[in-house]
């Protein structure tokens, strides 16, 4: 597992938690590995709702069993810290209410909230929460919203109903694919403008 090297496809870790939004998640992974090298983690719940063979045969799927078991003393490798690492981005979708909850205590129980815990905040993440309309409306939500938002976290929201009433289910696959593919080329696009400049000055 080798960190990226710029001009390369980015690195996307993808993620997805306990939500029947998880039924989305192949198709996540289908649209972003048309761009991107992709490497994927799942909850245990999320498990409920993804078949590992629906998947891309490129993008390898990590589950909670795999994050100790190449871990034999101190000193050799860990799977979550070796993910932080390899990524150059990371979305989660869906993210559920409990794992949301769970970022926003700083909890690490299991292989995905760990990447959290360790993930370099310097570098992009997004999440796109799938939960209940009472789950949503509840006020501990807007609470870890804010939380995750003050460590930097970019919040990619679940669709409106007709009635501008949030029904909470997850972003479309290819909604949160273009968004994160646009956050890319709109933050390349500035690099090359500050190195045209820094050359003319």
């Amino acid at each position: 597992m080798q960190v990226n090297n710029t001009g390369k496809r980015p690195h996307i870790l993808l993620a997805a938690c306990g939500s029947v939004g998880a039924v989305k998640f192949k198709s996540l992974c289908h649209g972003f590995s048309e761009w991107a090298e992709v490497r994927a983690v799942a909850t245990r719940a999320a498990l409920l709702f993804i078949d590992p063979a629906s998947l891309p045969k490129n993008v390898y799927l990590y589950g909670d069993e795999d994050d100790w078991i190449n871990w034999g003393r101190i000193g050799d490798d860990v799977l979550h810290i070796q993910l932080c690492n390899w990524a150059d981005i990371m979305v989660i979708a869906p993210l559920s209410a409990n794992t949301l909850g769970k970022i926003a205590g700083g909890l690490c129980d299991n292989l995905l909230t760990c990447i959290v815990r360790a993930w370099d905040y310097s570098k992009p993440f997004f999440v796109a929460p799938a939960m209940s309309a009472l789950m949503w409306n509840n006020s501990f939500t807007e609470r870890h919203l804010v939380s995750v938002d003050d460590l930097g976290i970019a919040l990619i929201r679940p669709k409106l109903s007709s009635g501008e009433q949030c029904n909470c289910a997850m972003a479309e696959p290819s909604l949160i694919s273009s968004t994160v593919r646009l956050f890319l080329e709109s933050r390349r696009e500035q690099k090359e403008t500050a190195t045209a400049v820094t050359c003319i000055t």
